[in-house]
């Protein structure tokens, strides 16, 4: 029979896995870059501000990602505790995203203006301050680091020539934006802008800490 040709040639049965793999994913790809939801920014999505894209930056070297989701999936115990479930128009400027799946800490999609900055900043500096049963690692020295300006615009020329549409107005402003900062302030901007800007006024977060 024919299927015991295929089976007992390896190279041709893997070569087929692979077409048929490759169709079928394709398949269910292709149609996502039709659809205007997923290519173009949700209503109010702009690119991050000089100081959150170094924030960004931070987070992803620290490592912030192993602990922390950014995707609030669309389950009744989910957006009932953190907001408005994820859209995929929200994250069109970030390279690379930061869905994730590991929770040791909670999810932080929607985590922008539920704290003030003081608060991040203790929380930063030793979490057990502000809250007490937490086993998540102090960063204090994000305090003592400054941000160097010429690689924020670096990054910004960078970012512009893949999609994300900085202004040259904005890049030449970067330094300016940056100058003195902190990384813990960097940090701090970034986290305070994430957040769902069109959620319905009822979706809002429960409990996170």
């Amino acid at each position: 029979m024919k299927h015991e040709i295929v089976e007992k040639k390896v190279a041709l049965m893997g070569a087929l896995i692979a077409a048929v793999i490759s169709i079928g994913g394709l398949v269910e790809i292709t149609p996502l870059y039709m659809q205007r939801s997923v290519v173009e920014p949700s209503p109010g999505v702009k690119p991050y501000s000089a100081l959150a894209l170094e924030g960004r930056d931070v987070y992803v070297r620290e490592g912030c990602y192993n602990c922390h989701s950014q995707m609030v999936r669309p389950l009744p115990a989910e957006t009932e505790r953190y907001g408005h479930y994820s859209l995929a128009g929200e994250t069109v400027y970030d390279h690379p995203f930061q869905f994730g799946s590991k929770r040791t800490g909670p999810d932080l999609a929607r985590v922008g203006g539920r704290y003030t900055d003081e608060w991040h900043r203790v929380h930063l500096i030793n979490p057990r301050d502000v809250v007490p049963e937490s086993n998540m690692p102090g960063f204090p020295w994000l305090a003592e680091r400054k941000l160097d300006p010429a690689a924020t615009q670096a990054k910004m020329q960078a970012l512009q020539k893949i999609g994300v549409p900085y202004t040259a107005q904005e890049i030449e402003e970067a330094s300016a934006a940056v100058g003195d900062r902190t990384e813990m302030d960097a940090l701090i901007a970034y986290m305070q802008g994430l957040k769902f800007l069109g959620a319905p006024a009822n979706s809002s977060a429960k409990g996170q800490q």
